[in-house]
């Protein structure tokens, strides 16, 4: 018998006593999805409901799409997250390829109140992460803003997205998209399910940081993604380029080899024990610095074009757009390399940022022009600066130039507000905006401390979030009056202390990087 089978005299002997006026009953929502029924809880009058499955089991169907559950009758439990795809590395969370599971936080069941719905993608790349952080409880944006808020797990790295159409065959033509797959079967339940939970299933806003916002940013040019949502926000996380299917081969030709099969063996990864599979994501990329990437794939199926190139695909033009990125963007992933970049002389930088810029570009030039125009920064400071706006910005620069020249701006963002990681010495680094726009920043991990100051930026992020999941438009009365991004202006919200509309921040930078081709990393 669990806690939601007794009754209150029994939870109060028991020593788990309600607060006053919440019966027990109220304590254990109960929704009746399309697969089955479920039973929540009750966290500061929101109803939340974790682990609720929404497909089936992929170790089974490992490299292939996914498929909508067997229905069940008997109410199961929702009230802890669901595994994580596996990953390695994540010892606090459970992992495993039965990992279609997504989490639900409403102010109302069967209310008829129609509020939008909020699906968040977390980050990790395409390799690592889930939705069950701390940082993505959705108590406080329901709270706020009458909305009903989504999270969700699906398959990753080689399991969601290692191709092996040209080496197994027609049985696994999807494979390079399995885990966008996953999310497209998502946001098919949510679809589904919106009114159950009180949600408006013609108001389903995307939102994602990182790998979140690159696998949004692939779902506005995949047909099967059409109607699933209709709005959007992408938090430093661009995919202006697939990867393609030569080199997405090569590199599963490679992951083959270093879990010891060969190309005519291929079809054999779909049986090997999955730690073996994980043994095989350490192999050194020969396309991108690190470990081997996986990533959406243009297999001429899920995906016939590339997001972002030669223009912004058509079909995501429609969709109102937040692009925003974080001021000291690669901070956090370069700040403990060695040598200390922090302790770097004016010798060292040039070829400190010459592999991580990724654009081939005269390192010794980028640094000349850098100080020219910030005399008064340190060796560091240009290494920083410089490959933020190579590397991650560059991305997210010409998502919104793209989108405005079709005539479908976005509203672009940049935020400024210091972290309070390290004393303060990665800035306003990535993941610096999840709390902000969760209103999350007491939660654990949270990179950005609670100060009045944060709150003031929590607030209008959270309600710029909030008014584009109900009106298709940010702007609000928590900040001023935000124009959308067009080649003139270029118009920002740069969210600080002091929050304020900016034209072409960084200008200078945009246009020396803008001379160089970009490359997707990983692309």
């Amino acid at each position: 018998m669990t806690v939601h089978d007794l009754s209150r005299r029994a939870l109060i002997a028991g020593g788990l006593v309600l607060p006053s006026g919440v019966h027990a009953a109220s304590a254990s929502p109960v929704a009746e999805t399309t697969n089955g029924p479920v039973r929540g809880h009750i966290d500061q009058g929101i109803k939340v409901f974790k682990g609720v499955r929404y497909g089936a089991d992929t170790g089974p169907r490992r490299f292939r799409p996914p498929l909508a559950p067997p229905p069940w009758r008997k109410t199961l439990d929702a009230t802890a997250y669901g595994p994580s795809a596996p990953q390695g590395g994540r010892d606090e969370e459970r992992q495993s390829e039965d990992c279609l599971f997504l989490n639900v936080w409403t102010p109302g069941l069967r209310d008829g109140r129609r509020r939008p719905v909020m699906v968040y993608l977390h980050g990790g790349g395409y390799s690592s992460g889930s939705g069950s952080s701390p940082l993505y409880d959705g108590v406080r944006l329901c709270r706020r803003g009458e909305v009903v808020v989504v999270t969700i797990n699906h398959r990753l790295n080689v399991l969601g997205y290692g191709f092996l159409a040209k080496l197994a065959g027609p049985d696994f033509a999807d494979s390079g998209n399995a885990g966008m797959l996953d999310i497209l079967l998502a946001l098919a339940w949510v679809r589904d399910n919106a009114a159950e939970f009180g949600g408006d299933p013609g108001r389903v806003m995307v939102f994602g940081q990182s790998g979140g916002g690159a696998k949004i940013a692939t779902m506005m040019a995949m047909p099967a993604a059409a109607g699933l949502f209709h709005s959007a926000a992408t938090m430093s996380g661009q995919q202006v380029t697939a990867s393609g299917p030569l080199h997405a081969t090569e590199r599963m030709g490679l992951f083959l080899a270093a879990v010891g099969l060969t190309p005519e063996r291929a079809g054999e990864a779909a049986t090997l024990p999955v730690g073996k599979l994980l043994e095989g994501l350490s192999v050194r990329d020969p396309f991108t610095p690190g470990g081997l990437y996986f990533g959406p794939v243009l297999d001429e199926r899920s995906l016939t074009r590339h997001p972002f190139w030669p223009d912004a695909a058509p079909q995501g033009l429609k969709i109102p757009m937040i692009i925003g990125n974080t001021r000291d963007e690669v901070r956090a992933f370069v700040a403990r390399t060695r040598p200390d970049p922090f302790a770097m002389g004016w010798d060292e930088v040039a070829g400190r940022i010459a592999p991580e810029m990724r654009v081939d570009i005269d390192p010794d030039h980028v640094v000349a022009e850098y100080r020219k125009l910030y005399p008064d920064y340190s060796p560091s400071e240009v290494f920083f600066a410089a490959i933020t706006a190579g590397r991650s910005w560059r991305g997210a620069v010409i998502e919104a130039e793209e989108r405005a020249q079709a005539g479908a701006p976005a509203w672009v963002y940049q935020l400024d507000l210091p972290s309070t990681v390290e004393g303060g010495r990665l800035r306003a680094m990535h993941t610096a905006d999840i709390p902000l726009v969760f209103d999350n920043l007491a939660a654990r991990g949270s990179p950005v401390a609670p100060s009045a100051a944060a709150q003031s930026v929590a607030d209008a992020m959270s309600e710029a979030f909030i008014a584009l999941a109900k009106t298709g438009n940010p702007n609000c009365e928590a900040l001023p009056a935000w124009t959308p991004y067009d080649l003139s202006r270029r118009a920002t919200m740069v969210f600080d202390a002091e929050t304020r509309l900016v034209d072409d921040p960084r200008g200078a930078e945009r246009r020396l990087f803008a001379k160089v081709p970009y490359i997707q990393p990983g692309t």
